[in-house]
């Protein structure tokens, strides 16, 4: 179904500044925490929101992370089939955080953590 080359980065290899971080894990998960700037659309309603790509992409590529990298490989492979560009960041969340990146929560004063 989907190309078995998906393009993957890892999080210390990341670009500096701003990127366009899709984050594809569930509700629960997001609301625990999330890097500061991802757009949060859920791996099962990506494909009905599409369209919110096109302005969030502005012609950058799309880094995609999940909790561990297995939601975000699916998504990556899914979006490049789509005439995206984009790029599966490896181990998630969990590197996400490992690597001393910003997470936070979605409820005020609650201390965020990867789920």
């Amino acid at each position: 179904m989907f190309p078995e080359d998906v393009p993957t980065t890892r999080v210390a290899d990341l670009p500096d500044g701003d990127l366009r971080l899709l984050d594809v894990r569930e509700d629960d998960e997001w609301r625990a925490g999330h890097a500061p700037d991802a757009l949060h659309i859920p791996l099962r309603d990506l494909p009905a929101r599409l369209g919110e790509l096109a302005e969030f992409a502005q012609d950058e590529p799309i880094y995609v992370v999940c909790r561990t990298g297995g939601r975000s490989e699916q998504a990556t492979a899914f979006l490049n089939a789509n005439g995206f560009e984009a790029c599966n960041v490896a181990g998630g969340m969990k590197s996400w955080l490992t690597e001393g990146r910003p997470v936070v929560a979605e409820d005020p004063g609650v201390e965020p953590t990867v789920l």
